[in-house]
């Protein structure tokens, strides 16, 4: 089968990487032609435009930053839905709002193309080899046809509703898990400020019933940068996860209610990206948070 993948960031890279590895032809376009061409050593072609990919494969991967973003993939005269047509199928995995996605499949079935939303929980680590956790929402035809796809790149996908509801569901995943960061690093404030070894600190933290199940493996590389010593390439930037707070508020807003854990997180998490801390990874708003705190 040939893929097109649209929009090459890191995790859009990994997935091209993936279906590679699995035996597909990929097609690949990114606003920044360079990252796209990246991936041409396994043997990704790239395509000029969106429209232009559209062109060359029936079925398509989105992964773009946000809704500003959405209009330059789908719209225009060189947009995928200029290229679209009945036999297209296009799986949407961006982290958007659910209007959002109900807005990408309403440009691309003007053209009649099937439309799924499936953002997926895990990084770079986990798209490059299959295990990523899949919610998608659409009719169950669309989902039927994508499944098999999603399978090779998914440890588990789940059909959870409409158009909209993977992204809503998305949404309730990372909500527990920026919280969680935050409330590591305050955490890890009263540990270190009370004289406690911050290696033993966390060591204990990870160990407790507290700690949420992706934390034991990730909490030195958080005492680590407490200590000055920050990890390089991040596996989900922290000005991506105060994006994903802020459309966690704005589409519970939208329902007609708050959710003031994820209001008090965002704010925290922009603070620490207003402070050089926005390329950084996101699990590092604990050590941001500790290091002010204490001073360290």
């Amino acid at each position: 089968m040939k893929i097109g993948i649209c929009g090459t960031g890191k995790m859009g890279s990994a997935l091209a990487e993936r279906l590679v590895e699995v035996g597909h032809e990929v097609v690949a376009w990114n606003r920044t032609r360079a990252k796209a061409e990246a991936l041409t050593p396994l043997g990704v072609t790239v395509a000029d435009s969106p429209a232009a990919l559209a062109g060359q494969a029936d079925t398509i991967i989105t992964m773009y930053l946000d809704e500003q973003a959405r209009d330059g993939v789908y719209g225009g005269a060189e947009g995928l839905a200029a290229g679209m047509t009945v036999g297209h199928l296009v799986i949407d995995m961006s982290t958007v709002k659910p209007d959002s996605a109900k807005r990408a499949a309403e440009q691309t079935g003007a053209a009649g193309a099937a439309f799924i939303d499936c953002p997926v929980g895990g990084t770079v680590a986990p798209a490059k080899t299959g295990k990523l956790l899949g919610m998608a929402g659409g009719d169950a035809v669309a989902f039927a046809r994508a499944k098999p796809l999603l399978e090779q790149l998914c440890r588990r996908v789940e059909h959870v509703g409409p158009v909209g509801a993977g992204s809503a569901m998305k949404l309730a995943v990372n909500l527990p898990l920026a919280v969680y960061w935050e409330a590591l690093g305050e955490a890890l404030s009263i540990a270190v400020a009370s004289g406690i070894d911050a290696d033993l600190a966390g060591d204990i933290l990870g160990d407790s019933s507290g700690a949420a199940s992706v934390a034991k493996p990730r909490i030195p590389m958080v005492v680590s940068a407490i200590k000055g010593e920050v990890p390089g390439t991040p596996a989900f930037d922290l000005s991506g996860m105060a994006k994903d707070l802020r459309l966690m508020q704005e589409h519970a807003a939208a329902l007609g209610f708050d959710v003031p854990a994820a209001a008090a997180a965002r704010g925290a998490y922009e603070a620490a990206a207003a402070d050089g801390w926005a390329e950084r990874d996101a699990i590092l708003q604990a050590a941001w948070k500790c290091q002010n705190s204490t001073g360290g």
